[in-house]
């Protein structure tokens, strides 16, 4: 099977190594560095918990020709991305393609890049989950228990192209999971992670100073119960129904939890980008102007990095 990896990133690096253990043929998008660490040394990924670095060699692009086709295309990348690339995507005669990451509007995308496309394009959604990682000097740290997994669905349901997608992860060490809610999963998936990334850019990465900041933890947990009451009120359902049930009942012990988090040695890998937290944030406001529940906390985590 002929595979694309559409951003060789940090989660698109993992998300390709572990498909590439199939013996697909995985081919990876990337620009300028990354192009040239790929082509020079590799994809090289250093597995945390496993302690041990695998070195693969990938097929690399740097451009997407329009008559290039692939039998399924995975694009990996940051929510305030993803608009630049659907012009390229729709020029492109590939049909399948699965769009991998935090996205809360899916309708939105899969309209615009209908619209834009000349032929019929089939899109699938959803989350690779399996720990944070990010890129050191050119080798990926990931952290992963077990298998990967990818959590996907299609806008209304299943995916047309399911068969392909199972074919893609059958046997391999990355597990497909399909979800029949894959919009509601993703509307609530941002709701913990807007308030987490918020703070950690509010004390610039310095993750002993979030561990310390009591007033700062209980602020990120109330934003959280903010957001699921925002939602809720604008009509949508909570995806996993547990999640929000969760975050509600142990708001008091929540905060002690987060401060243990941040102090583990795992927590100082995860990194993130704020383009997409206000990218992310701006489309919640969007999806929740009918609801007048009020979001203190939430605001006042955005509003403190954008003004200083």
């Amino acid at each position: 099977m002929r595979i694309l990896i559409y951003g060789a990133g940090v989660l698109g690096s993992v998300l390709g190594q572990l498909l590439m253990q199939k013996k697909h043929e995985v081919t990876f998008l990337a620009r300028g560095k990354r192009a040239d660490q790929l082509e020079q040394k590799g994809l090289v990924i250093r597995h945390h918990f496993q302690r041990k670095t695998t070195t693969d060699h990938p097929r690399v692009i740097r451009t997407l020709e329009p008559n290039d086709r692939y039998d399924l295309i995975f694009t990996v990348m940051k929510y305030s991305d993803i608009e630049a690339v659907l012009p390229v995507l729709a020029a492109n005669i590939s049909e399948h393609i699965m769009m991998v990451g935090n996205n809360p509007n899916i309708a939105a995308t899969e309209k615009q890049l209908k619209a834009l496309a000349n032929s019929d394009k089939h899109l699938a959604f959803g989350f690779q989950v399996g720990g944070g990682i990010r890129r050191e000097d050119g080798t990926v740290v990931s952290l992963r228990f077990g298998k990967g997994q990818l959590i996907a669905g299609g806008l209304r349901g299943e995916p047309a192209f399911l068969p392909l997608l199972q074919e893609a992860f059958a046997n391999s060490n990355a597990k497909f999971t399909l979800h029949s809610d894959i919009d509601g999963w993703l509307k609530n998936h941002i709701v913990p992670i807007v308030p987490l990334n918020a703070a950690w850019h509010i004390h610039n990465g310095d993750l002993k100073a979030i561990a310390r900041d009591k007033r700062l933890l209980k602020q990120i947990v109330a934003a959280m119960g903010e957001g699921f009451d925002q939602l809720e009120a604008a009509g949508y359902s909570m995806v996993p129904a547990g999640q929000a049930k969760a975050i509600r009942r142990y708001k008091n012990i929540l905060p002690t939890l987060l401060s243990f988090y941040h102090r583990l040695p795992a927590a100082k890998l995860i990194d993130g980008s704020f383009a997409e937290i206000e990218a992310l944030d701006q489309e919640f406001r969007n999806l929740t102007t009918s609801s007048e529940t009020q979001t203190p906390n939430w605001s006042h985590l955005l509003k403190y990095k954008i003004i200083t």
